[in-house]
């Protein structure tokens, strides 16, 4: 007989779109593909209790501090998946990030990719089955699920989502002089941003431009992918930061436009681009869905880069975060 009680801990990193993401058709599929970077340093570690109970019952704690808000997100998903036995167990979650959490650094897809992996061990404990080679890609889908951005974090270096699959991710292969890309993380603002992710995904279905959108989206992501292929590293920064206006872009006009960008973020953009025209040396920058800026760039530029970020950048923003390219999520 099987105890009562199963706990785990899963420790996943975030990950940082190349093609984004932006409108989905149907339940959490995605209307284009996208490619990402999964980070090193920019991550969530969750411990998860599964206690059986008579009934449904989730309490989350992130950094300490209880949060009845995420615990009424994270019960609601659970009610929504196929699994009936989930819905008679008590869910003690605890969890914290090495990042500021709501500001556009895909804190969702580090955290429900972190809560994904711990539930699928989950339920491979109650199948009585040892982790395979399956156990990312399933992973994988139960954190689509929970948030599409998620899905990418399940695994480390370059990921694709929409291309080889709808329902979950898949690593991707990039030429070795682009297989360790450093990622400077300009924290312009800390700030949680006043329009999530979820209900800017809503307002894509009655975007004039979104079919447009999504067309240039394909595109982009069949020219990223062979840039990377083939070590293409001008084309990489020419269509990341594309990928990057063309987000905020249709967040500013959308049925309800809004913006989630910032005067200094503006302003860094301004001297990155003054910085690369001068130097010619390879540094691009991208954004999530919020204000703070991710700057790209090979490992063999990073000294005189990181002289730049300190000196002439970081009076722009509250903090940086140091990461890169990551192996992906670890059992804590």
């Amino acid at each position: 007989m099987k105890p009562m009680t199963f706990e785990t801990s899963w420790r996943s990193p975030s990950n940082i779109a190349f093609v984004k993401y932006w409108g989905k058709k149907g339940h959490q599929i995605p209307a284009n593909p996208s490619l990402s970077m999964t980070l090193k340093e920019c991550v969530t570690e969750t411990f998860v209790s599964f206690t059986l109970s008579d009934s449904l019952k989730v309490e989350l704690f992130l950094d300490n501090v209880k949060e009845d808000k995420f615990a009424e997100k994270i019960k609601k998903y659970i009610e929504s998946l196929d699994y009936s036995f989930l819905k008679n167990v008590s869910y003690t979650i605890k969890t914290k990030n090495t990042f500021p959490h709501g500001t556009g650094i895909a804190s969702s897809a580090s955290g429900l990719s972190a809560f994904a992996l711990c539930l699928n061990d989950y339920l491979y404990h109650l199948r009585g089955e040892k982790q395979d080679e399956k156990f990312f890609e399933s992973a994988s889908n139960l954190a689509r699920l929970a948030s599409g951005s998620a899905c990418r974090s399940v695994y480390g270096g370059f990921t694709t989502w929409g291309d080889q699959s709808d329902y979950y991710a898949s690593p991707f292969d990039v030429h070795p002089e682009l297989a360790h890309l450093k990622d400077s993380v300009l924290v312009i603002s800390g700030e949680e941003k006043k329009v999530s992710s979820t209900a800017g995904h809503g307002r894509m279905g009655e975007h004039a431009f979104a079919e447009a959108r999504y067309v240039q989206a394909k595109e982009n992501f069949k020219k990223m992918a062979g840039a990377l292929k083939t070590g293409e590293i001008e084309e990489m920064g020419r269509i990341l930061e594309s990928e990057a206006l063309t987000l905020h872009a249709m967040m500013m006009t959308s049925p309800e436009a809004y913006t989630l960008l910032k005067p200094n973020t503006l302003a860094a953009i301004d001297m990155i681009w003054s910085f690369r025209r001068e130097t010619k040396l390879p540094l691009y920058f991208t954004l999530d869905a919020g204000p703070n800026l991710h700057l790209i760039y090979p490992d063999s530029a990073q000294h005189k880069i990181k002289t730049f970020i300190s000196h002439e950048l970081s009076p722009f923003t509250e903090k940086v975060i140091e990461d890169e390219r990551g192996e992906g999520p670890q059992k804590c």
